[in-house]
């Protein structure tokens, strides 16, 4: 549903996500605990109270409140505004938190090349390589970590009726013209190369899966903060969420995500 490592994101596309964010919000599955004691583990402190983090593209938050209630003073960018407002009303009893509503590249913040962590949740792709790897360095302090996070959902196994069926859909209305993989290990060496050229060091990759059951109107409110899918032409999405309404509610008006989030950890 989206493209990771590409530079074809572009100000449009990017601007989508701030159409709708109260859905965003209600539709967008946060991330695996985990993930976050992993993330807190690599940063070689016993506390992380006090330290300080930048969240590049906050969206609604979903990777927020952890960092936040482990202590960390979280300054966030996000290009829209009425994601950036809608987060900084989500969290306004926080005093350690801070959003600045801009383009990661260009904004002024504070404590620049002091940061102990920068993270991004299926955000950083969005930003123009090989810059985006260079503008975080210059934000981390020496020793500072890293951590690159996105989620993948997979709905094409074949021993999964609603997978099945939602896959009749997208083959008719929405065909993607090559094979479609579930997320694997071997998937992460890019990623884990671009932090390496850059000049981090110590990159690593960790995988976590889970599976998600949604309603079929759940599924279609989450399709909808797609920008691939909201992009498409009324006509179009109006059949598509037709069809693929009924095509779950005829296999029990579910469907079943398999999900595998990939994190990348690294030092500057």
């Amino acid at each position: 549903m989206y493209s990771i490592g590409s530079n074809l994101a572009n100000a449009s596309l990017r601007a989508i996500f701030n159409e709708d964010e109260s859905n965003y919000d209600f539709a967008r599955p946060g991330y695996p605990e985990t993930l976050y004691t992993d993330i807190r583990a690599f940063l070689h402190d016993g506390k992380n109270a006090g330290l300080y983090a930048l969240e590049i593209g906050i969206g609604t938050g979903q990777a927020t409140k952890p960092f936040l209630d482990a202590g960390f003073h979280v300054t966030a960018v996000e290009l829209g505004d009425k994601l950036a407002a809608y987060s900084a009303e989500k969290f306004r009893t926080y005093s350690n938190f801070r959003v600045i509503c801009a383009d990661f590249m260009d904004a002024k913040i504070d404590h620049a090349g002091s940061f102990d962590l920068l993270y991004a949740a299926t955000a950083f792709h969005w930003i123009p390589k090989p810059d985006s790897y260079l503008r975080a360095r210059e934000m981390l302090r020496d020793g500072g970590a890293i951590a690159l996070f996105w989620n993948h959902p997979y709905m094409r196994r074949q021993d999964d009726a609603t997978n099945v069926a939602a896959a009749g859909v997208y083959d008719r209305l929405r065909p993607a013209g090559k094979e479609i993989l579930e997320f694997n290990a071997s998937m992460t060496e890019p990623i884990l190369f671009e932090l390496r050229q850059s000049g981090f060091r110590n990159a690593e990759a960790k995988l976590y899966h889970r599976m998600r059951t949604l309603s079929t109107e759940q599924y279609l409110a989450l399709l909808n903060t797609y920008s691939d899918h909201r992009a498409l032409n009324t006509t179009v999405k109006n059949q598509f969420a037709q069809e693929m309404r009924d095509a779950l509610n005829r296999v029990g008006g579910k469907i079943n995500i398999y999900d595998t989030i990939d994190l990348y950890l690294a030092e500057k």
